[in-house]
């Protein structure tokens, strides 16, 4: 190996190197600890992942550290990957306060829509946006007073809201996403798959359709929480605008 080869990491700016390795060492005790099921979450998810207002697993701070939290390989390597790939070109380009800032906005902002979507399902159901507890549990310890509103499949859907937890760092990522496609729309990149090179003001918008159709439809099995994502794009499209940033096609 030749003395002169740089390190691929040695280019990265600050926050997203802090960023990446937070996550990668929170990402640790998930593995290794949080030992959840389908009916109960793990200790370190319970407290640190997103839950609904009107969960007792709820907390406040949640909105905040369910970023750093992540289910599995694959969803904190395509995360961080991301990261990685546009974080960089984005931090040098508008300052590392502001990159943090737009990272967390979006972020929090992404944590914000899904519990308000959550709060719009769980009250179209039962027409409040909490629910009661009865107390009385069935053999899989769920909580009877979910079946009086519909039956086994209305029962999951509120059990699933009111017991899932929200984890990962894609609504941020969704926000810079959004954030670099408006900055360098012209910008042209390789995606899984796709053989050939697409500008990023193409992959952008179908990134967003995509996820705006799979959010709408809530496939059966499907717990990805689309709408965080749409929430983060939605922030980072704002503080675009609201910071009157520029498209800068002649950087590259």
């Amino acid at each position: 190996m030749s003395a002169y080869r740089q390190s691929p990491f040695a280019n990265l700016t600050p926050v997203v190197k802090n960023l990446l390795i937070i996550n990668i060492i929170c990402f640790v005790p998930i593995l290794f600890f949080d030992k959840g099921d389908e009916l109960h979450p793990g200790p370190f998810t319970a407290l640190f992942g997103l839950h609904y207002f009107g969960s007792h697993y709820f907390k406040i701070w949640q909105i905040f550290t369910y970023m750093f939290m992540h289910g599995g390989y694959a969803h904190i390597f395509f995360n961080m990957f991301a990261l990685f790939m546009f974080g960089p070109i984005l931090e040098y380009s508008i300052g590392s306060k502001r990159f943090a800032q737009l990272y967390f906005i979006c972020g929090i902002g992404a944590g914000l829509l899904q519990l308000l979507v959550q709060a719009i399902q769980i009250h179209s159901i039962i027409g409040d946006f909490i629910l009661p507890h009865s107390g009385v549990m069935n053999s899989q310890g769920i909580d009877m007073q979910y079946f009086q509103y519909g039956g086994e499949n209305i029962a999951g859907q509120l059990y699933g809201i009111y017991n899932g937890s929200i984890v990962g760092a894609s609504g941020a990522i969704f926000g810079l996403l959004v954030a670099f496609g408006m900055l360098y729309p012209n910008m042209e990149l390789f995606i899984f798959f796709i053989p050939i090179p697409i500008k990023a003001k193409y992959i952008v918008p179908v990134y967003i359709v995509i996820e705006l159709w799979l959010g709408v439809a809530q496939y059966g099995g499907d717990n990805v929480a689309h709408f965080a994502h749409l929430g983060g794009a939605l922030f980072g499209f704002l503080m675009v605008k609201i910071w009157g940033l520029r498209r800068r096609d002649n950087y590259f």
